[in-house]
């Protein structure tokens, strides 16, 4: 492959460009079906606001939309700016489609399938905090309507991240380039090929530059909208609604912070060690039975990961000694170039898969998911 952009070419996509189609999904006119957000038959994974349910938001990477349809075609209504999604229709290939115009209100997913039974899943590849996109539903051929949704694996995996877990810069091998949309996508990343090789469903919040304490080139004493200030929400950036932990149990919690708290210096290895404590308490208070992960990524070296790793090392040690052994360490390998770099000097798709490929091992043996 090439040193530059990995292009992802769609199937049985047509970017539908609709003018004059009012901002509210009620009022968009389309030929045949059109089934609401609300509809009873459709699966969703992550974290959204229903304050609307017919214009549900979300803003974190790997949300997913899952449905089961009768008919021959299948299109996606979401509010314009919403951005990036993967989607796959049956078994076919997974594809990529976009919101990225002031008029982009519907696309179709599929055309020309046979009339009977299908099923699609839908999953949000990039960060949305800019953008708050919305789903506003699908529009189905004439008479035909949706199916009981599609088989939820019982297995569940929650991934807490910065952009690793994001999947900045996935879709470029050239690392001199910047940050774009275009480039990211979560579907690729260690964290959603983990869940899917372990048939598993996953829930992910993570935001590129985040960290445990620091943000990337944060001051020294921390930022106040680090991992642990604002895991309660439901969308980033929007600290008045409140994520209902009931609403979602992992069997699993995969941490995998600290890299931007100790990229660039000043850092302080000690708030970074009582930010990893504390975090540790926040998520036992929320899930007392779900076993926890602390884990190191690709992208830090020497003294940087040394310190990272000393502060998981400690929380582990400190849970077990109160009795909590449910909480764990594992080190992915570190990038050497050998596998080529993303954007920004980041996993590329082969480090991702790499890096997939132990956890998925680790997990496996871990949960005794066989």
């Amino acid at each position: 492959m090439n040193r530059q952009k990995i292009h992802l070419l769609p199937l049985l996509v047509l970017l539908a460009l609709m003018s004059g189609i009012s901002a509210k999904a009620q009022r968009i006119q389309l030929e045949g079906t059109v089934v609401k957000p609300s509809d009873e038959h459709i699966q969703y994974i992550g974290r959204f606001s229903f304050k609307n349910p017919d214009s549900p938001a979300f803003t974190y990477p790997g949300v997913q939309i899952n449905a089961r349809f009768e008919g021959t075609s299948l299109k996606m209504l979401a509010k314009p700016m919403s951005g990036y999604f993967m989607a796959q229709i049956d078994n076919g290939k997974p594809f990529k489609v976009g919101f990225n115009a002031p008029k982009d209100s519907v696309v179709t997913l599929a055309t020309a399938l046979r009339n009977e039974n299908h099923e699609v899943r839908i999953m949000y590849a990039i960060e949305g905090y800019q953008r708050i996109p919305e789903f506003r539903g699908f529009g189905l051929d004439a008479g035909c309507k949706l199916l009981p949704p599609p088989y939820l694996p019982e297995r569940k995996i929650e991934f807490i991240g910065d952009s690793m877990t994001c999947g900045y810069g996935v879709e470029t091998m050239d690392e001199k380039e910047g940050f774009s949309d275009e480039t990211e996508n979560h579907y690729y990343t260690y964290a959603a090929l983990t869940a899917r090789a372990l048939n598993a469903q996953h829930v992910v919040v993570a935001r590129s530059g985040i960290g445990i304490y620091r943000n990337y080139n944060g001051p020294k004493t921390g930022n106040a909208d680090c991992m642990p200030r604002v895991y309660d929400r439901t969308l980033f950036g929007v600290d008045t609604l409140k994520w209902d932990f009931s609403r979602y149990t992992p069997d699993v919690v995969c941490v995998n912070l600290g890299t931007n708290d100790v990229s660039t210096d000043p850092y302080d290895k000690t708030m970074l060690e009582n930010a990893y404590r504390d975090f540790y308490y926040t998520l036992r208070a929320k899930y007392p039975d779900s076993k926890i992960v602390f884990l190191s990524g690709c992208m830090l070296v020497g003294r940087r990961l040394e310190h990272v790793q000393f502060a998981m090392d400690g929380v582990v040690r400190q849970a077990r000694l109160k009795g909590d052994n449910k909480v764990y360490r594992f080190d992915m390998s570190n990038q050497t170039g050998d596998l080529g770099y993303g954007a920004s000097w980041h996993p590329s798709l082969y480090q991702q898969e790499k890096m997939a490929g132990e956890l998925t091992a680790y997990l496996r043996g871990l949960m005794k998911w066989y």
